[in-house]
């Protein structure tokens, strides 16, 4: 049996987000426990162990793997321990497998080190050798970098935003590995870095215009000769030097067939930079058209979004409309540790006067109202779709007049409708349901159109402040290179390809 050592570190960062994190935030898993938390489920390593399974000649050996949630940056001291975990994990395999699979993101960050994906990849090299084959899978958003291509043999990812095809992209990275490993091909990777980084709704690829870079991806996929192809939009947040969108193409040795392709998607997706930025509605003004509007509305608060690394403790919109008077029911969600104790402490049916909001992010000046405490809990859970667990910390569901308030105490990802469903809205056991509500906040840049899309009159894209804010001129890199569009508006595309093989 050819033995194939599965693991992976996985995390999303945004450097803006002045609050740092640290070990706590990941959940880690160890050997069969891996195996069994990922099998049959919507994850990188579920799709992997499925394709494994094909195979009467490969066996998994599951070894470490650490899944963070999304946050600032990671302190460095956490990144060393964790990966140092990860390092004396494989270290008793080294000369005994045949290939590596390596679930990452591509979108970490630490305190110190600007290619933490990078940094594993090679330390892994220099436990397991220069001959075994490591093939690696990355978000939509990841940051490949220079670092990671020269000490990989292939690369794929995903390719569907909002995200849902998870098992596939585990699925193709064992595909290629076991070709290399079977059959014997030679990856060879054409790369091509476009200066543009974007954002909005264009990015949606069942709908938007970044579809038709993502659709030529996976109709290459039909000539035995591809090995991978993809298109990264990078995550616009994690400020690194490598930082920007890409093409990447890997062939079976035909350098002139992957870099024609990977030209081919670089040069339709310049084009079309200006269209893939957000559009967005001031806060002031969404708040007073909702007043008027028959609903039920949605507002995307992207600023704030946990899942793409802000606090998720802004209370911006629910501020602006307390100051309007806005007269419909309102259900919002915001990350509060304090203000989570505080309801836990007064219990269910107390009334309580505590300030909520800017208990991370000091830009967000404290609303203090006074509330009811509905309901209480301290679980985890899954989201609706997403194969990751997910750990609010203590929760408390509040009410002051018309607005409705989950107060979580740690940032976790809403991608979905879950922060609100898995909690109890009545004190009866009844979930929350959006439906219910005139306005729902939404803090993610994009859900699954039955999340919301499907039912709401309207949803508006709001120009709060974040530090995951679509308004990318306004965040502030320092470490990507320029120019870059849209911070330059003048920048120049240049395309040069980059060649990768081992």
């Amino acid at each position: 049996m050819k033995k194939i050592l599965i693991a992976g570190c996985n995390q999303e960062i945004s450097s803006f987000n002045p609050v740092t994190c640290d070990y706590d935030f990941f959940q880690i898993y160890r050997e069969e426990g891996i195996r069994e938390f990922n099998t049959g489920l919507n994850s990188y390593i579920g799709g992997a162990i499925d394709e494994l399974e094909n195979f009467d000649n490969f066996e998994p050996i599951f070894t470490y793997y650490a899944e963070g949630s999304a946050a600032g940056p990671l302190e460095q001291s956490s990144f060393l321990r964790i990966s140092e975990e990860y390092f004396h994990s494989i270290k008793k395999y080294a000369g005994k497998i045949d290939g590596v699979y390596l679930s990452l993101h591509g979108s970490m960050g630490t305190t110190e080190e600007l290619d933490p994906e990078g940094f594993i990849l090679e330390e892994t090299r220099k436990i397991l050798g220069e001959s075994v084959p490591i093939v690696i899978s990355l978000d939509l958003h990841g940051v490949l970098t220079s670092k990671m291509l020269d000490h990989c043999n292939g690369v794929t990812s995903l390719h569907t935003y909002p995200h849902i095809d998870f098992a596939d992209t585990g699925k193709r990275a064992i595909k290629m590995l076991t070709r290399i490993i079977n059959d014997g091909v030679n990856p060879v990777c054409a790369r091509i870095k476009i200066p543009a980084l974007v954002r909005g709704t264009e990015l949606v690829t069942e709908k938007g215009i970044f579809g038709e870079q993502i659709r030529y991806a996976k109709s290459l996929h039909s000539n035995e000769k591809i090995l991978s192809a993809g298109f990264l939009i990078c995550n616009p947040f994690t400020d690194v030097p490598e930082l920007c969108s890409q093409s990447y193409v890997y062939t079976d040795n035909d350098r002139e067939l992957a870099s024609e392709a990977a030209l081919h998607m670089a040069n339709t997706f310049w084009p079309n930079r200006s269209k893939m930025q957000g559009k967005f509605i001031s806060t002031e003004d969404a708040v007073k058209q909702a007043a008027s509007m028959k609903g039920p509305i949605a507002f995307t608060d992207a600023a704030d979004a946990p899942s793409s690394g802000a606090q998720g403790d802004s209370n911006a919109i629910i501020s602006e409309m307390v100051k309007q008077n806005f007269p419909h029911s309102v259900l919002a969600s915001i990350v509060d540790p304090n203000a989570a104790k505080v309801a836990h402490e007064k219990g269910v049916g107390s009334f309580i006067n505590i300030p909520v909001g800017g208990a991370l992010e000091k830009r967000f000046a404290p609303l203090e109202l006074i509330w009811k405490v509905i309901s209480l809990s301290n679980e985890q859970f899954m989201p609706e779709k997403w194969a990751f667990l997910l750990d609010p910390g203590l929760t408390a569901v509040i009410k002051s007049d018309n607005i409705t308030l989950v107060v979580v105490s740690k940032p976790i990802m809403q991608v979905d409708r879950s922060i609100y469903i898995r909690n109890d809205g009545s004190g009866d056991g009844d979930p929350l349901n959006p439906k219910d509500f005139h306005v729902t906040i939404v803090k993610s840049p994009h859900c699954e159109p039955e999340f919301y899309d499907d039912w709401v009159e309207e949803n508006f894209n709001v120009d709060a402040p974040g530090s995951t804010s679509a308004n990318l001129p306004t965040l502030g890199h320092k470490h990507c290179v320029r120019p870059m569009y849209p911070m330059e508006q003048n920048t120049k595309f240049n395309p040069e390809i980059e060649f990768y093989s081992r």
